[in-house]
């Protein structure tokens, strides 16, 4: 049941607070974690990396039996990269927390071909989250769900159980060399999954453009038996139709609540930009028609609607 404050049935929502955490790994750097979570704490404006939040910073937790969201963000982004999403999921009563994965950030791309490391990162933040982060027990560790975008899409998939075939991106990328996941700096993504991967304690996904759809194919779905909130850009030109969203669509052996967004682009997933963001990477910004404002409003609600069904 969701908390009394939750948006739902008229509740009052809450505020939202927002810490910057650093994680602990078991032979690797720390993961930097962004955490947003419901407070009585009044809220401010902030300033996010290149965007402003309206948060309050550092405040206490309010709430008990709070349900939890992990987010993968997309190659070369940030824990930051969702956090319009994040702080609806929050004031409307989750935890949200939100990792940059080592070396796939936008200051960091050293490991962005090995997004077979990505899975394990999400199932460190869940064990982080459940059992080390100071506030763990306001946590119902029985209602975990998952936000994934791009790269993060795939890393959620491999989180639910799905299980792909990397070795399929080579033929992939002879037949349609073009495609932006066959022109990544340093060539094909790695082949290589780590161990570790796929968390049964995710009860639910939503999924928006996932990258690598076709390497699921033919059964590497089988194996998910969580309910999905699946999205695609019907204009995505970073991941175009059929191989992605797609190819999952059609994998799923449970058909996913599917929404095509007509008219969006492959980034307009991501908030509207800050000026400081249009004037340091104005390809992620959009093309000024695409109303994404508009669209962020009815992406958040539904995205908070179908994880508050999922996790109850």
């Amino acid at each position: 049941m969701a908390a009394a404050w939750a948006v739902c049935g008229g509740a009052q929502a809450a505020s939202v607070g927002f810490a910057t955490l650093s994680v602990p790994v078991a032979g690797d750097r720390p993961l930097t974690l962004g955490v947003w979570y419901p407070t009585d704490a009044p809220e401010t404006v902030q300033p996010l990396l290149l965007s402003r939040q309206s948060v309050a910073a550092g405040a206490p937790v309010r709430g008990e039996g709070l349900p939890l969201v992990v987010m993968s963000h997309g190659t070369g982004g940030s824990f930051a990269d969702h956090y319009d999403t994040a702080h609806a999921l929050a004031e409307a009563g989750f935890v949200v927390a939100a990792p940059s994965h080592t070396g796939d950030t936008y200051d960091d791309h050293s490991r962005a071909l090995r997004i077979g490391e990505r899975a394990p990162a999400i199932v460190r933040v869940i064990d982080y989250m459940t059992a080390e982060w100071p506030d763990h027990a306001r946590i119902d560790a029985g209602r975990i769900g998952m936000f994934g975008f791009s790269s993060g899409g795939f890393t959620a998939l491999v989180a639910i159980g799905g299980r792909p075939d990397l070795g399929l991106i080579g033929p992939h990328c002879a037949e349609h060399p073009t495609y932006f996941d066959c022109q990544l700096k340093g060539g094909e993504p790695s082949t290589a999954m780590s161990a570790g991967g796929y968390d049964p304690r995710i009860r639910a996904a939503v999924i928006a453009a996932p990258a690598l759809g076709f390497t699921f194919a033919p059964h590497g779905l089988d194996e998910v038996k969580v309910p999905v909130q699946l999205w695609r850009a019907g204009a995505d030109r970073i991941l175009p139709h059929p191989l992605y969203a797609e190819a999952v669509r059609g994998l799923l052996p449970t058909p996913p609540d599917y929404r095509v967004v007509e008219g969006a682009d492959h980034f307009d997933f991501l908030p509207p930009c800050s000026p400081a963001l249009a004037q340091a990477a104005p390809q992620i910004c959009g093309d000024g028609i695409f109303d994404r404002a508009g669209f962020h409003a009815r992406f958040n609600a539904e995205v908070v609607a179908f994880l508050q069904r999922t996790l109850r």
